[in-house]
């Protein structure tokens, strides 16, 4: 019993709140700015890359169903993160909300969980940048080696891992250590960085259906849900599986929970900026999905970048090289702001001794995370490199599902173990049907990833536990009450919390 309780002790929430209303951090940001911020975090690779190789190998024209299943789960679990962002409105993440609420343990299982929804996809990201970027330079004249623009192994359930006869995906590794070097040397992204990049792929989005609504056969849709054949499982099973794989483009809209501490209103707004970024992306999605399977046979979708491919096929140059350049620049911005937030999470739990103390250290000169950020780019550049995109896009969802699984099921403990806990936001129908919803359906969507992506998944969080209690348990400043050897916190030291969850 003392050792449960030892590694569910919690961080003081009033404590937290404390620390927010003396950062400084002006709350200024309405219900519309989060939608759009969660809109900006929200369209990337997966809507210009996964869609495709989705249908193409497991849901046919009823990858438009994968997408709405895929939204309605991301439902469940953005009203879970709603309720935690409006009942410990600091700035911060998932890892955050449950070190305060439920505790280290699950705490330290969310933050090693987050590696693999923003550095494997950071590089399932690079992937799809990279496939873009052959395309356009191939519209320009220049064609690239195929043997350093591909992963040396492909994967299929069938087959497993096989040897493509290529080297390494050198635009992918490329990207990744670029924007790696540039956090490193300290990049500040202004308001109007991310609205461009915002701008360039809603405009992009908005071309593409408005120029190829007339080339739509719906010939093409026909089976709308394909019986299983050429040794691939379509039929319902295979939207299911299509919605793990497409649960990757909604990747981004918990990021909106890191600017609770900004919002006017947390009660109000984060709910409308989370579940409206939700609503607005899986409008673009179920658009983008109907008249991409309408201009193309799904079977010829099977490609990094399917968009640009399609309208190749129907000869649209000038579409082809605009959704080329579009993607590059949107997908170019996601690898950034996932690469960014990383370290960030690295050193948040150095800073609570479950990390190495190098790992919270800022450069005196460039003031940034500079160890972290290496190794983050690192470990993505060299995934990016080596991985096919299906195996990275489906451990990326897998991860991602792991991490709401969670947080639905501490929504539920929160409310019976601190039930004086003021909640502005309170998820619909009580503490069970929701939040168990959202962790049922997370689940469920895990285990249609197949058995290889679970055993790469429980090898990672086994990993992880390793990890916590061979150095974190030990290191941990909640336990011990000491602060990490030459680390200065920004606020006052925290005594050890005795209340557990």
């Amino acid at each position: 019993m003392d050792f449960l309780r030892s590694i569910m002790l919690v961080k003081s929430v009033e404590n937290l709140k404390s620390q927010a209303e003396a950062s400084g951090l002006r709350r200024a940001l309405t219900g519309t700015d989060v939608v759009l911020i969660g809109t900006g975090e929200i369209i990337g690779a997966g809507i210009f890359v996964i869609t495709g190789t989705a249908a193409a190998n497991h849901a046919g024209p009823a990858i438009i169903l994968s997408f709405i299943i895929s939204g309605v789960i991301c439902a469940f679990a953005g009203l879970c993160y709603s309720e935690m962002a409006a009942a410990v409105p600091v700035s911060g993440s998932a890892y955050t909300f449950t070190y305060a609420t439920v505790g280290e343990l699950v705490a330290w299982m969310i933050g090693w969980d987050l590696m693999l929804e923003y550095l494997v996809g950071a590089a399932a990201v690079a992937v799809g940048w990279s496939g873009y970027l052959v395309k356009f330079l191939k519209e320009c004249g220049v064609k690239s080696d195929e043997h350093w623009v591909e992963a040396p192994w492909d994967f299929s359930d069938e087959d497993g891992f096989k040897s493509t006869g290529s080297y390494i995906n050198l635009p992918a590794v490329a990207i990744a250590l670029g924007v790696t070097v540039v956090l490193c040397l300290g990049i500040r992204q202004s308001a109007w960085v991310n609205h461009a990049a915002v701008a360039i792929k809603v405009t992009v989005i908005l071309i593409f259906l408005c120029a190829t609504f007339s080339y739509i056969n719906p010939d093409n849709w026909t089976p709308f849900i394909p019986e299983p054949h050429n040794g691939k499982d379509y039929g319902f099973k295979g939207v299911l599986r299509a919605s793990t794989m497409v649960f990757f483009a909604y990747i981004g809209f918990d990021a909106v929970s890191t600017c609770a501490q900004e919002v006017k209103n947390p009660a109000r707004d984060m709910p409308i900026g989370i579940l409206g970024s939700l609503g607005v992306c899986t409008v673009l999605y179920i658009l983008v999905s109907m008249n991409l399977t309408g201009i193309a046979p799904y079977e010829t979708l099977n490609s990094a970048s399917p968009l640009a491919d399609a309208v190749a096929n129907l000869g649209m140059t000038w579409l082809r090289i605009l959704i080329a350049l579009g993607a590059v620049a949107g997908l170019s911005s996601v690898i950034l702001v996932s690469l960014l937030a990383q370290p960030r999470i690295f050193s948040a739990m150095a800073q609570d001794g479950l990390l190495p103390p190098s790992f919270g250290k800022i450069h005196p000169r460039y003031k940034t995370p500079v160890l972290p950020t290496l190794v983050s780019g690192c470990f993505c550049a060299v995934a990016a490199g080596l991985l096919p995109i299906n195996v990275l896009g489906d451990l990326t969802s897998a991860g991602t599902l792991f991490a709401f699984f969670l947080v639905c099921l501490s929504v539920t403990v929160l409310r019976f173990t601190r039930p004086d806990l003021e909640r502005p936001f309170r998820v619909p129908l009580g503490p069970f049907v929701i939040p168990i919803l959202g962790a049922a359906t997370s689940m469920g969507l895990i285990v249609t990833t197949g058995w290889p992506t679970v055993l790469r998944l429980l090898i990672w969080m086994a990993l992880g536990l390793v990890v916590y209690f061979a150095y974190g348990m030990r290191h941990s400043v909640l336990r011990t009450g000491k602060k990490p050897e030459g680390l200065e916190s920004p606020v006052e030291e925290e005594k050890p919390v005795l209340e557990s969850a």
